[in-house]
């Protein structure tokens, strides 16, 4: 498979803890990590794929560095109680750009996806920027031509730009026009959109394509009016779901570490309220976590934070 390699070894570590109890186990010792790309074997279980690439983030003009985030995020992880839920999780490798190949690598991600989703596998993907978005949207329409999928991202940006190429400021409009050649709607619902950070162009875009946009100040004072009922709507209307976590939605007190730290954010605490409704939906498809960039994580407390959202997902995550 092209542009796919396996994840070392000594990434996944950690405490062991093993000889006080039988069940005194952490997430490194409860991942399956076969060591080649084999989704067949696994079906049921979760895909945890990362996709090395800020070749997007560097077309829109962020600070690069994301690609080194899916094995820092994973050591963060390893360490972790396992607990109901992260027995499900198998580790698949790597998917790494190649300089200015942006397309190529999306087209890698996506076909990696596509195998593990039509193993019956759900996914979990490291990015990697937000162009992670439009490969993994991607390969989960494909995977369901005949059924209505619900796109959910928690964000402070729309990505929704107008470009001649992608980057990752684009996925979601590429993913509708994906939408429109398959000729099936685009559900998109973004929550956490800073007004401050979009510019009226994308949401003239937003308006024109029908996205459900809650921006940030709404989720923090008309939560249970505005977001609650959003997501139960999403998990009521549709076949499956999509959810697609920019770590740049959190305050930049809680996540330094993204090419473009919030002012305001979505604390985590608030955030989590969001994801488990849709954890538990049983319609939960694919999530990803983007944009983390170790170069910016001086303390590592951006990788314990989104590590921590990760892990809260897998144990929350019904099949």
């Amino acid at each position: 498979m092209t542009l796919w390699h396996p994840v070392e070894p000594t990434v996944w570590q950690g405490r062991d803890d093993s000889a006080e109890a039988a069940n005194a186990l952490r997430v490194f010792q409860t991942i399956a990590s076969p060591g080649d790309f084999s989704p067949q074997q696994y079906r049921g279980k979760v895909a945890l794929l990362g996709f090395e690439c800020d070749e997007g983030v560097k077309r829109n003009q962020g600070r690069a560095g994301a690609a080194q985030g899916p094995d820092v995020l994973r050591k963060a992880l390893a360490g972790m109680a396992s607990q109901p839920g992260h027995g499900q999780l198998v580790e698949m490798g790597n998917i790494r750009a190649l300089p200015d190949k942006l397309e190529e690598a999306q087209q890698a991600l996506h076909d990696a996806l596509l195998a593990c989703q039509r193993s019956r596998m759900r996914t979990l993907v490291f990015g990697g920027g937000h162009e992670t978005a439009f490969a993994h949207g991607c390969a989960i329409l494909d995977a369901f031509p005949h059924e209505r999928i619900g796109i959910i991202n928690l964000d402070a940006h729309l990505d929704l730009r107008h470009a001649q190429r992608a980057s990752s400021g684009t996925p979601f409009r590429q993913l509708a026009l994906h939408c429109e050649a398959q000729q099936r709607g685009f559900h998109y619902s973004c929550i956490g959109a800073s007004v401050a950070a979009n510019t009226q162009a994308l949401w003239d875009e937003a308006a024109n394509r029908n996205v459900t946009v809650i921006d940030d100040l709404a989720v923090l004072h008309t939560f249970d009016d505005r977001v609650m009922p959003e997501i139960a709507r999403n998990i009521a209307s549709y076949d499956r779901l999509y959810l697609t976590i920019d770590l740049d939605v959190l305050p930049a007190w809680e996540m330094p570490a993204v090419s473009a730290p919030a002012a305001l954010g979505i604390p985590l605490a608030l955030l989590l309220r969001i994801v488990e409704p849709l954890c538990r939906s049983g319609k939960l498809q694919a999530v990803d976590l983007v944009e983390y960039n170790p170069l910016f994580d001086h303390h590592g407390a951006g990788a314990k934070v989104a590590a921590r959202l990760a892990w809260q997902i897998l144990h929350w995550w019904r099949g």
